[in-house]
């Protein structure tokens, strides 16, 4: 059935198939997009300092210029306008809205955002906005350790809400928790650099408690637009049939999966299975308190999607392409890839398949209780370059988007694997190509190609795909 929906998925097939609504957009992030990291009184981010240690990114770039959305914004919401976006998901720049994560707005930070989110409206164009998208302020020491880095979200989620409430449709408090645990906090991969391992896992909660009193603080400051949280959510596959390996996929499941969701969605943490010990002890003295804070209604779930995860039991660095698993060396559990299964240029296995089961899970875990879902990121890197025509002819990017929504889109439909989960909306990562964090330059995701030396953009192939799927969605109104 998948098969049969993937090769169909021609954008007049795929615009027949989205539900009424459904929203088309295109994601970025500050860090990643915005440079002008000295412009204003904008002050340093963790992943300023981690971006400036020796051998921290694989290319020694930094966050100083990365494509310059900061001084091209307009032209990038020209772009998106070409497109036909119907919604643009960014994030705040922590460090340049509230220099040194305390006090009031930055005037000259918060005007960057009115002029943008100006910009957005004149477009037609819905702004989604992201609170917290990894960019820490280096004057909390501990980062997500300190419980007090919770309150310091929430505090500046009402800043936000009190000044671009009336212009945000949509807001998503924290990105990807579990990458900010397990890359940042548990394997060092990622800024703020520890690698703590079962040690990080206090970060899990004081991420969850500061979404908690995020929510909170917009509800109080009178925001009109819904509320929600994003996740990166990787279905995990036992590497055989033994019971070891199926406890370990189970193990690698509740840590990347289900300690973020459970919370939020049902009230509590999961279980830890029994040969896991105390290994888990820091969320069995949680109070209630805590969790009653973190449990808020969500008018939607952000999802984000990349890849399925294949574990085996036994420690090893495994055969991880990205440097995950050298950093998972002494876990009692390895990842591996998928054998003969095409990979994106981060070594990332394209399987669309993946997609399906990560809706399914999510519908068969949380049923009612989960509300609407957006897929808020979605998308591959590939090393695309501008050919001598000017053009940049992407043809993977393209069947990547265009199989995966159609699986995703199939999962949903009467009938499929995940129906009754109320599919809203699905964001391609990235509108450009970006720093894409400890990668640097190496990896491309962009629907525009940007010359990181000029600042030139050029639409991709991909980006022509998503314009004709919009037009097309149009047409079959």
């Amino acid at each position: 059935m998948l098969a049969d929906a993937t090769a169909a998925a021609t954008p007049h097939a795929l615009a027949r198939a989205l539900p009424e609504g459904f929203v088309l957009g295109t994601a970025t992030a500050a860090a990643q997009i915005e440079g002008a990291t000295t412009a204003g009184d904008r002050t340093s981010s963790v992943w300023d300092r981690f971006a400036a240690e020796p051998d921290r990114i694989i290319d020694g770039s930094d966050t100083s210029r990365t494509a310059d959305h900061y001084h091209r914004f307009a032209e990038d919401i020209g772009l998106m306008r070409e497109l036909g976006a119907d919604a643009y998901r960014f994030s705040f720049s922590w460090t340049r809205v509230q220099p040194g994560g305390s006090g009031g707005l930055s005037r000259e930070g918060a005007d960057f955002y009115d002029r943008l989110l100006d910009r957005l409206h004149s477009a037609g164009i819905r702004p989604f906005a992201t609170i917290s998208h990894w960019d820490l302020p280096v004057e909390y020491p501990q980062g997500w350790l300190d419980r007090d880095t919770a309150q310091r979200l929430g505090d500046l989620a009402g800043l936000l809400g009190e000044r671009f409430g009336d212009r945000i449709d949509s807001w998503i408090t924290i990105n990807e928790p579990a990458t900010v645990t397990l890359n940042g906090y548990a394997l060092g991969l990622h800024a703020p650099g520890h690698s703590l391992l079962f040690d990080a896992l206090p970060t899990v909660h004081h991420q969850l408690l500061g979404h908690g009193l995020a929510v909170q603080a917009l509800r109080a400051a009178g925001v009109p637009g819904r509320i929600g949280i994003t996740n990166t959510h990787s279905p995990v596959i036992p590497a055989s049939d033994s019971p070891e390996d199926h406890a370990m996929a189970a193990l690698f499941d509740l840590v990347h999966n289900r300690i973020y969701a459970d919370p939020v969605l049902l009230g509590r943490y999961p279980e830890a299975p029994d040969f896991l010990g105390d290994a888990l002890a820091a969320f069995d003295e949680v109070p209630s308190e805590d969790l009653a804070q973190i449990h808020q209604p969500l008018d939607f779930y952000g999802l984000n999607y990349y890849m399925p995860t294949l574990v085996a039991a036994g420690a090893g660095e495994g055969e991880s392409p990205d440097g995950t698993s050298a950093a998972m060396a002494d876990l009692p559990f390895r990842l591996l890839a998928f054998e003969g299964v095409p990979t994106t240029g981060f070594g990332w296995p394209i399987q669309p398949a993946g997609f399906a089961r990560a809706l399914t899970e999510m519908q068969e875990r949380y049923g009612d209780v989960l509300p609407p879902v957006y897929i808020t990121e979605n998308g591959a890197s590939f090393p695309d370059e501008v050919g001598p025509d000017g053009t940049v002819d992407d043809t993977e990017r393209v069947a990547f988007l265009r199989d995966h929504l159609a699986a995703a889109l199939a999962a949903v439909a009467p009938g499929g694997p995940a129906e009754g989960l109320d599919l809203r909306g699905w964001f391609v990562w990235s509108l450009m190509d970006n720093w894409e964090w400890a990668a640097g330059f190496t990896q491309r995701f962009g629907l525009v190609h940007v010359d990181f030396t000029t600042g030139e953009r050029t639409p991709k192939s991909s980006f022509r795909w998503l314009q004709q799927l919009i037009a097309a969605r149009a047409e079959a109104r």
